[in-house]
């Protein structure tokens, strides 16, 4: 019968890396009896190299252990390691000097910074103090009929100042025809 027919498919399939690895193993089941052990000896080099331990036999590699390094430096590296290291320490202090000149001179520009601000403030408040004492003595002065002479004073009357703000020149025409032409003002009872 075919496998179709009766619904049996019982076929025996090989896995073939399963095979390989089996073929493999059979076939290097001896070769670690036919490597022979290195003897121990006293403080020599021969100690570095790989020796065979029995700690378990789960693993091929597992007798033995991975040579140590030689870790004394040549004598160029070593005496290049310590002129690096002079050099990288004298490097250190020229830049803590520097850094303490860059400190210094920041404090210097910031005393000046300082200073000339301050002056700036006393002059401002030297002219703001004038332009009050005058403004007050003008203020006394009042007298009927030129208030739109007082007003001119404080409008700017040239047109190229401020080319961003609004035409204001209307305004302007006014306030000088009020200044020349005051009317009268007088009271009616």
């Amino acid at each position: 019968m075919d496998a179709f027919g009766d619904g049996n498919f019982e076929q025996h399939e090989v896995d073939p890396a399963a095979e390989f690895l089996a073929r493999e193993q059979n076939a290097l089941a001896g070769l670690e009896d036919e490597i022979p052990p290195i003897p121990v000896s006293n403080g020599t080099v021969e100690d570095d190299v790989t020796q065979p331990k029995a700690e378990d036999g789960n693993d091929d590699f597992s007798g033995y252990t991975v040579p140590k390094q030689v870790t004394e430096e040549p004598e160029r590296i070593r005496k290049w390691r310590e002129e690096q290291k002079t050099r990288l320490e004298e490097k250190d202090r020229e830049e803590e000097r520097k850094k303490e000149e860059l400190r210094e001179q920041a404090r210097k520009e910031l005393e000046d910074w300082y200073k000339h601000h301050e002056e700036a403030i006393s002059k401002t408040k030297a002219a703001n103090r004038n332009a009050e004492k005058q403004f007050v003595a003008e203020t006394d002065e009042i007298e009927p009929g030129t208030e739109w002479e007082r007003i001119a004073k404080l409008c700017d009357f040239n047109p190229k100042t401020n080319k961003s703000s609004k035409d204001i020149s209307r305004m302007r025409s006014i306030i000088l025809q009020l200044k020349q032409n005051p009317i009268s003002t007088s009271k009616k009872v």
